[in-house]
């Protein structure tokens, strides 16, 4: 054989090896064709055991005849195993254990049994389990309810998945195949058991709820087999499909998403509007299936394996369900006499106090309060008064005229500060007005230094009123995301609002109005608009003109019907704060002007200002600077 054919078959070689590598199934594929392989077998199980069933009615019909010949039946098992079925022998019993022995190994006795349901419950959970599959089925918060009236459940017990898997040798075991026999733990507690042919060896799951929270730990024991099981392959599933329990669904899709945390990083999500996924990249302490209200987290001390570990959310199109969650978390464990693997599992409401007492990193927040200033304006002043008077037994819309009340009060100083300002550029309109005639035809830039130098001389600084209104900004929209995200008004009512939490309806129109307005009408956000307007009206009034901006007051009254089409299905809760929020400035503006604020005083004391020679202030001499050179090189 000479150079080239050996090259020519190294290559051939080299190719055959590389395609056969590129189309070798992922370890996600190998998993999934195995799951799909035992799915099969269990069916075969089924078919060869009637098949068997039949085969034996039909000898014993032939020996009542006198006419059997007692010829023997094989039955094909999976694999090379032939079973011989000769007369009363046969049954489809034997056939079953048979083909169970192969598919389960020395889990067969527990791949049969009758199913029961065991409850266990504390103040908050009550959670009934199955012995065919040792799953959570129903899990029910017992201090909450749906918008109809029905009781709370965090899933659809007729949907999705819950397991743990792991490889018994070449078997591909699922708890969810497995039958378990129950020791009750108190009334808050079980202890399920899956046999196996050796005493002792078994898989133990362990469900303890705690008595004073929203947690349920769950553990997991593979006992006595080091020589079977590959510890490192554990995985555990979990699809869980979550219900629509509030009035507004497309509201609470906007807010469901799965959450989760590397321990090494910030708190992520995937997308909530969105379908999405991902593969986890680090070990991770705890992953979130994040509803409207409520929570289903996942959390591990030890922390995820991120080698595999997946998290997954698909949106749903029917009316009952809002999204379906998954995670396939592995964890990274040894062979061992006894290998244990815990989960703690909260199952409980979206509340910030109760998220934060938890002291899981971050885990509060799955609320979202609004990033950065925002979040802290929240944490650190609004969420405090309002836990403040919550505690007070009043109704909650009392609660919030109180907080809004408490809040301006605090913001007064800075209001005030602003009205002043606003009240010394208003009566320089005399002033201003001279600038702009005797600069109409001319130089921008001339007639920006004389409107300078007219401040300056008064002792004006058009900026300060600039400042306080940059300040109240967070805590507008802190206020924007603290009511969405309070449980406390769920299903709250307030005069004619039935729900804080949602919208308010008045009336449901026959059709629907774009720019999502939506098919109902919403008194709240109708009188926050209009008081919106009539704010903006009162303050204009306040404000010195413009010039040159002849759209802005087109703009401002545009944004209250901007506001009235964008609020029309946010929380009458927030709705209900801006109304009481402008109505409060209303009368502070009206008790400023009358009361507080002399503006012939404040004009005399600025044309005193402007007879007392003043030295330019730095900034105001760069400004200048500025200016002359702008104006220079204009010239040139």
């Amino acid at each position: 054989m000479d150079r080239n054919s050996v090259i020519g078959f190294l290559l051939i070689a080299a190719i055959l090896a590389g395609y056969t590598w590129y189309s070798m199934p992922s370890a996600e594929q190998q998993a999934r064709l195995q799951r799909q392989q035992d799915s099969l077998a269990n069916v075969e199980i089924e078919r060869q055991a009637r098949e068997a069933e039949k085969a034996l009615k039909a000898e014993k019909a032939k020996s009542a005849n006198g006419t059997s010949t007692a010829t023997v039946a094989p039955a094909a098992l999976p694999g090379d195993s032939i079973l011989v079925v000769n007369g009363d022998t046969l049954n489809a019993d034997s056939v079953r254990q048979a083909l169970q022995n192969q598919r389960f190994g020395i889990f067969h006795p527990s791949s049969q049994g009758k199913p029961e349901e065991i409850v266990i419950e504390n103040d908050r959970l009550q959670i009934a389990l199955s012995t065919h599959g040792g799953a959570p089925e129903v899990i029910r918060l017992k201090d909450y309810q749906t918008y109809h009236k029905t009781p709370l459940l965090l899933a659809d017990p007729d949907s999705g998945n819950y397991e743990f898997r792991f490889f018994l040798g070449n078997l591909d075991i699922s708890t969810k195949d497995l039958f378990f026999t129950a020791e009750k733990l108190g009334t808050d507690g079980v202890r399920l058991k899956a046999a196996t042919t050796d005493p002792a060896k078994f898989l133990q799951l362990t469900y303890q709820l705690d008595t004073v929270s929203y947690f349920l730990d769950v553990r997991a024991e593979l006992v006595g087999m080091e020589a079977e099981v590959d510890a490192r392959n554990t995985v555990f599933n979990w699809d869980l499909v979550g219900f629509s329990n509030e009035k507004y669904r497309d509201g609470e899709l906007q807010k469901s998403g799965v959450y989760y945390k590397y321990f090494n990083d910030d708190r992520q999500y995937l997308s909530e509007s969105d379908e999405d996924a991902k593969t986890l990249e680090g070990r991770t302490n705890w992953v979130a299936f994040k509803q409207d209200f409520f929570s289903v987290g996942l959390i591990s001390n030890e922390g995820f394996a991120g080698n595999g570990s997946e998290i997954a959310i698909t949106p749903l199109t029917d009316r009952t369900h809002t999204k379906r969650y998954s995670a396939k978390l592995f964890f990274e464990k040894e062979r061992g006499a006894k290998v244990d693997i815990p989960i703690r599992i909260f199952l409980g409401p979206n509340h910030y106090g109760t998220l934060r007492r938890t002291e899981i990193p971050d885990f509060d927040k799955i609320i979202d309060l609004g990033w950065g200033i925002f979040g802290w304006m929240n944490q650190w002043l609004v969420i405090p008064i309002f836990n403040l008077f919550d505690g007070w037994g009043w109704s909650y819309g009392i609660i919030i005229l109180v907080l809004t009340i408490a809040i301006k009060l605090l913001l007064m100083p800075l209001t005030y500060k602003n009205f002043i300002s606003s009240a010394k550029m208003r009566v320089l309109k005399p002033e201003m007005d001279a600038i702009n005639e005797k600069h109409k035809d001319g130089d921008m830039l001339k007639k920006q230094q004389a409107t300078m130098d007219l401040y300056r001389k008064a002792g004006v600084n058009p900026a300060s009123g600039c400042v306080p209104m940059l300040v109240q900004m967070p805590v507008l929209y802190a206020m924007f995301r603290f009511f969405p995200a309070s449980i406390e008004l769920r299903q709250q009512s307030f005069l004619w609002a039935d729900d804080l939490s949602t919208y308010d309806s008045i009336a449901t129109l026959p059709f629907s109005i774009p720019l999502g307005y939506g098919t109902h009408v919403s008194l709240f956000t109708i009188l926050m608009a209009a008081s919106t307007m009539a704010y903006t009206a009162i303050n204009s009034k306040q404000m010195p003109q413009q010039q040159g901006m002849p759209n802005m007051k087109l703009m401002m009254y545009l944004f209250p019907v901007m506001m009235l089409f964008f609020m029309n299905s946010l929380p009458a809760g927030l709705s209900y704060y801006y109304l009481l929020a402008n109505v409060i400035s209303i009368l502070q503006m009206t008790a400023f002007k009358s009361l507080f604020v002399n503006e012939e005083k404040i004009r005399a004391q600025l044309l005193q200002n402007m007879k007392t020679p003043r030295k330019k202030s730095k900034w105001q001499q760069r400004l200048e600077d500025m200016q002359k050179q702008q104006q220079a090189a204009r010239r040139r």
